[in-house]
């Protein structure tokens, strides 16, 4: 799945609107619009703010598998 659809199904299931995102990311509304269609890509500032407002993790959001081995520190 794409960004785009992923963000748009984490605000419907959360039953937020596109302004009310905008105004949590500090953008406009029309800007926002543009991240759900896919038609501008989603900065990743904005992604780890959707994060934090969702509670989930940039792999979900960026659509990675579950299953991804971590570089060892």
């Amino acid at each position: 799945m794409q960004i785009s659809q992923i963000i748009r199904n984490l605000r419907e299931d959360n039953d937020k609107t596109q302004s009310e995102l905008a105004k949590v990311l500090e953008t406009s509304q029309g800007y926002y619009s543009k991240y759900e269609l896919g038609i501008r890509e989603i900065p990743t500032h904005h992604i780890r703010t959707l994060c934090l407002y969702y509670g989930v993790s940039a792999d979900y959001i960026l659509g990675l598998p579950d299953n991804l081995k971590y570089p060892k520190r």
